[in-house]
């Protein structure tokens, strides 16, 4: 399984549509970069967040989430609270080939801030907005610019098809388009 390269990514979304929209060129004056880069294409987080927030003191449980924990956000600059969590959702629309795995990491100018990203694998086959968990580790409030760069895609290609898909087994994010909570 090999790194894929920068022509690699854009024969892919040239011809594949496999991230739109698709920045060619990285974009660095003025925000923090996103498009592609030398190994890996990096995504730009929306103008939609959901905001943690403890006003109704409930319990945060994966099984059943309740969005009353949730403040929906809409705008240029979302303020996390401190030591605090937010959901967002890429710009970009991501088709992963059968013989692909995609991980995503934090980019540095926000991890030198004290602020994570948060992604799972994109599994093969997997179709979608991302959604993108952000925490705030620092003791104080946090900005997360929308539509600009917040975390990088690597793509790993295999040497064979997977036997089973995320497509294959109707994986539960598939073709997500907006903010997706944790369902069972």
């Amino acid at each position: 399984m090999a790194i894929k390269s920068d022509r690699w990514i854009r024969e892919m979304c040239v011809k594949h549509r496999m991230i739109e929209p698709f920045e060619e060129k990285q974009v660095r004056q003025g925000v923090i970069s996103f498009g592609i880069s030398s190994y890996g294409y990096d995504l730009r987080i929306a103008d939609e967040f959901k905001i943690f927030t403890n006003v109704n003191s409930t319990i945060v449980d994966p099984k059943a989430m309740d969005p009353a924990t949730m403040v929906d956000f809409r705008g240029a600059v979302a303020i996390i609270p401190p030591n605090s969590f937010a959901l967002g959702r890429s710009v970009e629309y991501f088709r992963v080939p059968r013989d692909v795995l995609c991980t995503c990491v934090g980019k540095s100018t926000y991890a030198r801030c004290g602020i994570i990203t948060n992604v799972t694998p994109f599994e093969p086959e997997w179709e979608g907005f991302v959604t993108l968990e952000i925490s705030n580790t620092t003791p104080l409030p946090a900005r997360i610019y929308a539509n600009e760069g917040i975390a990088q895609v690597l793509f790993f290609q295999s040497d064979e098809p997977c036997e089973t898909s995320y497509k294959d087994k109707a994986g539960k994010y598939q073709k997500q388009v907006g903010i997706t909570l944790p369902r069972l």
